[in-house]
Order: C-alpha cells, then sequence, then structure tokens
C-alpha cells in the first residue's frame, strides 16, 4: 500500500467515505467535527500530509506564501490519488462513493487529484482552495462533482485564484457550485450549510 500516515474509522455503508485533508500544519484529526457536520455517519479516511515545512505537515512544497512547487504538486497528488486506490483495497470499499473534504493546502491537493486522477477521486468539498497548477491536463471530468467555499477577503487564497479553479474544472466538464461569503480563509456555518446541501444532492 502507498504509505501515509492515517486513521480510518468504519462508518455506515449508506453514507459517502469522506477523504479528509487538513490545512498546513493540521493533522487527521482537524477536519472530523466538520466532517460530523456534513455527514454524521460516513466512515472517514484522515491521512497525515507526508511534506514538512519547519516542522508543519502539509501536503505538497511551497516556495513561498501562494507559490506552489508545481512538481511536488504533481507527484504528491498521484501519492494521495495512489493511497485512496490501496485503502479502498485495504478496507474493502468496493465502490463505495468517496468525497474528498479539504481545507487550505488540503483543498488543494484535493483539487490536483481531482484534476489529475478522476479514478481516485471525482467528488470534492473544497474550504479555501485555490488553483494548484497552472496547466492542468485536459482530462475529461465527466461525472466530476466540486463544490468550492471561498471568502471574498481570503489573503491566502485570493478570489481570481479559485476563479481559475472553477474554470478549469468546468472547462472539463465537471459540475461545479461555487459557494462565496464575505470572511477570509475559514470554514463557515453557512459554507458547511451549502456543502451538506450539496453532499447530498439538494
Amino acid at each position: 500500500m502507498t504509505a501515509l500516515d492515517h486513521k480510518y474509522v468504519e462508518g455506515s455503508p449508506d453514507e459517502p467515505v469522506l477523504l479528509l485533508l487538513h490545512g498546513t500544519g493540521g493533522g487527521p484529526d482537524d477536519l472530523v467535527p466538520i466532517a460530523r457536520q456534513l455527514s454524521p455517519a460516513s466512515a472517514l479516511l484522515a491521512p497525515a500530509g507526508p511534506v514538512s515545512e519547519h516542522g508543519a505537515a502539509r501536503w505538497f512544497r511551497r516556495l513561498a506564501e501562494g507559490v506552489f512547487d508545481h512538481e511536488d504538486v504533481v507527484f504528491r497528488a498521484n501519492q494521495l490519488a495512489d493511497f485512496v486506490v490501496a485503502s479502498r483495497a485495504e478496507y474493502g470499499l468496493g465502490d463505495r462513493r468517496l468525497v474528498a473534504v479539504g481545507f487550505s493546502n488540503g483543498a488543494n491537493i484535493a483539487a490536483a487529484v481531482t484534476l489529475l486522477r478522476p479514478d481516485a477521486v471525482r467528488e470534492a468539498a473544497l474550504f479555501a482552495a485555490m488553483s494548484p497548477l497552472p496547466s492542468p491536463p485536459r482530462t475529461d471530468l465527466s461525472g466530476t462533482r466540486v463544490f468550492l467555499s471561498n471568502g471574498e477577503q481570503d489573503p491566502m487564497a485570493p478570489l481570481a485564484s479559485a476563479e481559475t479553479l472553477v474554470r478549469d474544472l468546468r472547462e472539463r466538464s465537471a459540475d461545479v457550485v461555487a459557494h462565496r461569503h464575505p470572511g477570509g480563509h475559514q470554514v463557515t456555518g453557512n459554507g458547511l450549510v451549502a456543502a451538506a446541501g450539496w453532499l447530498n444532492g439538494e
């Protein structure tokens, strides 16, 4: 199995498996409260970011704030995708629905996996995400669903970059819901309500 430190919590086979992807400096437990608000009975697959930035766990290297090492983004996205595929076998998930839930750096790696590896992730709820790759491949993302919640005053994930991500996804035939809030780099209550509705097909 592609080795990533992780936690797995079994849940109802009738609910989607939630792949939880924490932000910089976080860990596998960070998004559990959000997951329980989105889908209380879901199984949870929560890996830890494999890259250390001065001791803070991340999903890929960056050269500066908001400046990503794009080669590492591709490498780490494939590493995470391989982990997801292997976890399906290890935990007997079969063809159960799986939805990535990411915040900040975790949302960015989820976006990268969604763009690069639809065999691993076809649904994602992204909070405070930005475009992770300047020119993603022209993969057909028909059948892919993505929810994004972004703050209009977010200095770390500027709306212009988030809108580039929305455009890249839509140009590849993904179904995208873009939620906006007036705040900054955060998960809001309204964003969670909107994401839960999206998750449940409302």
